[in-house]
């Protein structure tokens, strides 16, 4: 069938999950346009890495909910829910590929799967160890196949809802779009913060797991290791309200709220304000951009010219970027065609509201037979997260973290019926779960960091949370 498209008023995509909030499963994909800040800085961007702010997409309604948690997956769908051992990524793609469909230019996704994909996944693709502690009931797993989709087109200054209807009838589309077209009110419920910030390692624990780290470089077991500190604080209220504000101090390129529930049936949001695109996959093409390298932005404009100029020559953030590039050119090379994966784009300066970070592209074709679910399992989870070698890497991050990820550098994102593909990696991300949220952020440690720095760096990239918390606690 033919894409059904209809009109609705240009809004921002907040606004349409605002209006398909009482529906289940609501989740919003924002590309949020990220301002920018007049400094000398700008002229040492690449232009290849300035990433347009084009769709939003709002989903909700899923035909179907998809929830794995380690060594079972459930599907709820028709009223029923079966319950599997199955692989999870076959489980995804035994829904998407009966309704297999033509990718229609400038609509990026109209139905298909999405949700997240936990760092924790990782369990499920690889043997791990069982070290870390696990305090939330987090699914590894969180997706729904979704059979309609608003878009909101930045670029044209358009909203549509749009749908292939392998599910729906044209008539419930017409209803539902008669019903988008009204406004719907719900009691504005206000967020609180109701308790006090904890992260799960002081500076003398992160000194402790940082040495190691550096004893494991200097023994052999590794190159580099993604090393992050948890912090939780108390919260209560309407997370879309925390959300709201959050894109309002922050934006990014690959930004998220997602509302489902955990594994005991609790409410379970996702807020993501990620600067960094995992994978993606247009027309078999496909894409990567890791991130390594990071400066926290200065409000003084030449020291902020400075800062950027410091870490685009940075040595050391190019050697850690280049581990990178090269653990992914192999993990996509084993689903791309043979000699299809190249480097677009080396160490390219990239600012962000707090932070500036060097970002390389890498690119790939998807070897006929395979599909983009395919290129996710093969890479997951992202290797600039980890470090390298990545297995041993996380290894090594479940003996030194105290709590597992979680969600945190996991992925967001969607895999539509056309066989197109966008994910983000998780960082700046918070989960909101039992009247607690949590928030990680971490940095790469090789055999030349300096422990107070890489400490320092998890303070600068985790600022916005910081400003989110005070926002509340001083309004409250």
């Amino acid at each position: 069938m033919a894409l059904i498209q209809f009109d609705l008023p240009y809004a921002e995509g907040i606004h349409w999950l605002k209006q398909v909030r009482h529906l289940p499963w609501p989740m919003l994909l924002e590309s949020g346009r990220v301002e920018v800040r007049q400094s000398q800085a700008q002229t040492m961007i690449d232009e290849e890495v300035s990433l347009g702010a084009r769709f939003d997409i709002v989903v909700a309604a899923p035909v179907a909910k998809i929830i794995h948690r380690q060594p079972e997956t459930e599907v709820h769908a028709n009223q029923a829910i079966t319950k599997s051992q199955q692989d999870p990524f076959q489980i995804i793609q035994q829904w998407l590929a009966p309704h297999a469909v033509e990718r229609v230019a400038d609509i990026p996704f109209a139905g298909g799967a999405l949700g997240y994909f936990a760092y924790d996944l990782g369990r499920s693709i690889e043997a791990m160890p069982t070290l870390a502690a696990e305090d939330m009931p987090l699914p590894e797993l969180l997706v729904g196949i979704y059979d309609w989709a608003i878009i909101v087109d930045h670029h044209l200054g358009r909203s549509q809802l749009v749908s292939h209807a392998r599910f729906t009838n044209l008539q419930a589309l017409q209803v539902l779009h008669q019903q988008l077209l009204q406004p719907h009110t719900e009691p504005q419920v206000a967020f609180e913060v109701t308790g006090e910030m904890h992260p799960n390692m002081d500076q003398a624990a992160y000194a402790s797991a940082f040495q190691k780290v550096k004893d494991y470089i200097g023994a052999g077991d590794c190159y580099q290791i993604n090393l992050a500190q948890r912090f939780a604080i108390d919260v209560a209220g309407d997370a879309c309200t925390a959300y709201d504000h959050f894109r309002q101090l922050s934006r990014a390129p690959f930004m998220a709220y997602l509302q489902a529930e955990d594994s005991a049936g609790k409410p379970l949001a996702v807020l993501s304000m990620s600067p960094e695109r995992f994978l993606q996959v247009i027309d078999r093409k496909v894409e990567t951009r890791p991130i390594k390298g990071t400066r926290p932005r200065q409000q003084d404009a030449v020291a902020d010219a400075q800062a950027a100029e410091e870490l685009a020559h940075s040595m050391k953030d190019r050697a850690e970027n280049l581990m990178i590039v090269d653990l992914l050119r192999n993990d996509i090379g084993k689903v791309c065609e043979v000699g299809s994966v190249k480097v677009d784009a080396l160490f390219k300066l990239q600012r962000f509201t707090n932070v500036h970070h060097l970002v390389s592209i890498v690119r790939g074709a998807l070897a006929p037979g395979l599909h983009a679910l395919d290129l996710l399992r093969g890479c997951f989870p992202g290797g600039s997260i980890t470090g390298a070698p990545k297995l041993r890497a996380m290894e090594i991050i479940e003996e030194l973290e105290p709590h597992r990820r979680g969600i945190y550098c996991g992925s967001i994102g969607y895999i539509g019926f056309d066989g197109s593909m966008d994910t983000n990696i998780a960082i700046r991300t918070a989960v909101i779960c039992n009247g607690r949220m949590t928030f990680f952020a971490g940095g790469g440690v090789v055999a030349d960091s300096d422990c107070a720095k890489e400490y320092q760096e998890t303070f600068d990239k985790a600022s916005q949370f910081f400003k989110l918390v005070a926002h509340f606690k001083t309004k409250n």
